[in-house]
């Protein structure tokens, strides 16, 4: 059943490809990588790196990173060094076209490489200032504001090949607990969630997203027993259903303890693909990977995940792959990393970090 591997994005270990490598891309069939600083030296050995684990998977893999700028960013010299993306909303009347500029940027020098999705823009509304895994990565403290930047950062990145990532919904902003160490709850209303949370992401979805993200967050008032990644109300009813998003739907990391005080790794990564989510996401540890794997494969077998589930994320998958992963354009050449123009946009940024 290596085909139920292309609902997980694993991340792997070192700057190359190994022969354990290889075997575990041929054991388990998984969809995609996730890329951190662990696995990046300069130019070369990424794209080396990201062309031999294409050529040692047997179905191309999506690549992914986590590329937003400020304190998030995998990638360093040459890629082209930005401020956090809270910069965006102190930009003044061009702020909107910087947005796109800035998205546009981060598509070109990663289509440069091979990398297909950048887990950005970050979606949440800044509305807790003590938020402790937020701040800054957030564009705007309004959502209207969140929603605008938000689209035009899409739309530009959209525009180069490679696939935006709204995230974390439904909505991460007013959290005083760091999902990565604990469960965020929220208490808000659903009335609260229509006119702040929801805003930033019914926008993403009218700009064309192609990914979101869900975040390990409980919020009672849209679902009293799940987290958000694992809850059919929220990722099914909420944004598939009622907001009508038919794009590619991640998780965050299933490693976090936001999630894993809740359930066990394997439950957790069925119960995801069965709330409607398409590509389970386990960053770290090989054995923990084959653990939701397994997981994953044993729901199957017991039918506590329907095969129009895994019927209908194996669809999205593919075509996604089919628009972003097998694209018939050819990606920008290296020389645009770091570029000149690149460097302009970043000190334009800058500059109004500077001014706040």
């Amino acid at each position: 059943m290596t085909t139920i591997g292309q609902l997980m994005m694993v991340g792997v270990e070192g700057t190359k490809v190994t022969p354990e490598l290889r075997l575990f891309f041929k054991e388990t069939g998984v969809g995609g990588v996730i890329l951190f600083k662990r696995n990046y030296r300069n130019l070369k050995q990424l794209v080396d790196f990201i062309k031999g684990m294409q050529d040692a998977s047997e179905k191309q893999l999506m690549i992914a990173v986590d590329q937003e700028g400020g304190r998030v960013a995998r990638f360093g010299e040459p890629f082209t060094k930005l401020p956090p993306m809270a910069a965006l909303g102190r930009a003044g009347e061009r702020r909107f076209e910087l947005a796109e500029e800035v998205g546009a940027l981060l598509g070109k020098e990663l289509a440069a490489v091979g990398v297909h999705i950048d887990f950005a823009p970050v979606l949440d509304v800044a509305t807790n200032p003590f938020n402790p895994v937020i701040g800054d990565r957030a564009m705007a403290h309004e959502a209207a504001e969140v929603a605008a930047l938000g689209s035009a950062f899409i739309r530009g990145m959209q525009g180069q090949g490679v696939a935006s990532c709204a995230k974390h919904f439904p909505g991460h902003g007013d959290t005083d607990v760091d999902s990565h160490l604990g469960l965020p709850m929220l208490n808000h209303t659903r009335r609260r969630f229509d006119a702040c949370e929801f805003v930033p992401f019914r926008a993403a979805i009218d700009a064309g997203v192609a990914t979101m993200m869900t975040a390990h967050l409980l919020v009672p008032n849209l679902d009293h027993e799940a987290p958000a990644s694992v809850s059919r109300k929220i990722t099914t009813g909420i944004l598939r259903r009622e907001f009508g998003f038919n794009g590619l739907v991640f998780t965050d990391d299933l490693i976090m303890k936001g999630i894993a005080g809740c359930c066990s790794l394997g439950e957790a990564a069925w119960r995801s693909i069965a709330a409607g989510a398409d590509v389970v996401l386990v960053c770290h540890d090989r054995d923990k990977q084959r653990e939701a794997l397994e997981g994953l494969r044993r729901a199957v077998g017991d039918g506590l995940i329907g095969m129009p589930f895994i019927s209908d994320a194996l669809g999205r998958v593919s075509a996604f792959k089919e628009r972003f992963v097998l694209r018939a354009s050819g990606s920008p050449p290296i020389a645009v990393i770091g570029c000149r123009a690149h460097q302009k946009i970043a000190l334009k940024l800058q500059k109004t970090m500077s001014l706040a």
